[in-house]
């Protein structure tokens, strides 16, 4: 089956009691075993549930796994790959990643002894070059949060194989409607459910895919063992919003390419970073990894300073302020001091992070409204 058919009906199988076509929500925390000692598939529902099983059999479909773990968030999930790493191991990470992911690697992981550095990883020499002996995990975002760098998956796939770490891949932008990092040589994908998977600004979850078994045991271990796992109710949520993925995924990036083509040419604007554009430096490598569209996501810096991006930023009416990204309803933000905030102020400057930056996430509201609320902005 193809990609779209898959979304509605891998895991989604009608149910043979009732012939619902919808299978049904298992709220049950615990289920009855055959015997004493004896196991059924279920038993517990931080170890196993109906539900989240089937939301995570379409995933590992979609994105082409083994198999698949479901997160009570996104944090959740990364963290979990964290846990795979023990004292003196080293994490090293693109320099363009989410600030939450800056917060738990620099605040939280690196006290288990775990060392963390960042190096851009869309510049693969310069990527190699940060590699330690001690390196077992490479962490990248493609595309970049918040700048919309691109990394090249299959270059890091082969650095990652060269020196013997794992590479894992926030594909949260991309959704695996664009790209399939496991296709191109990741061992793991890692997915906020919260945004583009479950799209309603409705659900929090995370997700884990891999393509090796033994990682998938290794993980689901750690998953049982620290119990952040997805609801059943919220796993309903999300595999929902997975059967209108391709749609809405295809159209949100339709609107985000004409918007980026509109701030490109407003004098107002200093500059635009989509993937989408000609002029992007990453815009070769998003064509060959990314399919039927550039993402969703578009950043832009303005002129003037901190105050002033402020005020633009707060000055729309459709465009709603908030963090976040990924669902129907478009939203704009303030990295500096919102999405990455958590970053050290120098790090930000390092990482080029500036105070006139902007992000957008483009929803599905009409093309003509969404320029035209921008505009206004910008006069603000």
């Amino acid at each position: 089956m193809k990609f779209r058919t898959r979304a509605i009906h891998v895991g989604n199988e009608h149910d043979p009691a009732t012939g619902a076509v919808v299978p049904p929500v298992h709220l049950a925390s615990t289920f009855v075993q055959p015997g004493a000692g004896q196991w059924g598939e279920f038993d517990y529902s931080r170890s196993g549930n109906p539900t989240r099983k089937n939301l995570e059999r379409t995933l590992a479909s979609l994105e082409g796994g083994c198999g698949a773990l479901a997160f009570s968030s996104g944090m959740a999930a990364t963290h979990c790959a964290t846990m795979l790493l023990q004292a003196g191991d080293h994490i090293l990470a693109g320099s363009d990643i989410y600030g939450g992911t800056y917060r738990l690697f620099h605040k939280i992981v690196n006290r288990a002894g775990i060392q963390v550095s960042l190096a851009p990883s869309h510049d693969p020499a310069k990527f190699e070059a940060a590699i330690r002996p001690n390196t077992r995990l490479i962490w990248i975002e493609t595309p970049g949060n918040p700048l919309l760098t691109i990394t090249d998956i299959a270059a890091c796939a082969e650095i990652a194989r060269r020196h013997g770490a794992l590479l894992g891949v926030d594909s949260t932008f991309a959704t695996p409607v664009l790209t399939r990092p496991l296709e191109r040589g990741a061992d793991l994908v890692m997915h906020s459910a919260t945004k583009y998977l479950g799209g309603h600004s409705d659900v929090l979850g995370g997700a884990l895919i891999v393509r090796d078994q033994d990682l998938y045991r290794r993980l689901y271990f750690i998953q049982n063992a620290t119990g952040a796992t997805l609801s059943a109710f919220d796993s309903f949520l999300v595999s929902r919003g997975l059967k209108t993925l391709t749609l809405r995924v295809l159209e949100q990036s339709r609107t985000a390419a004409r918007l980026a083509e509109f701030l490109g040419g407003d004098p107002r604007v200093r500059c635009v970073r989509y993937p989408g554009l000609s002029d992007h430096p990453g815009h070769a490598t998003a064509a060959d990894q990314m399919d039927g569209g550039f993402g969703a996501m578009l950043s832009f810096e303005i002129h003037g300073d901190f105050a002033r991006t402020k005020r633009v930023a707060q000055a729309t009416r459709i465009f709603q302020l908030a963090v976040s990204l990924g669902a129907v309803e478009s939203l704009i933000e303030q990295p500096a001091s919102m999405s990455h905030a958590s970053y050290d102020a120098a790090d930000r400057a390092a990482h080029g992070i500036s105070d006139g930056l902007i992000r957008l996430s483009v929803g599905l509201e009409d093309f003509d409204d969404l320029r035209d609320d921008l505009d206004r902005a910008l006069d603000a």
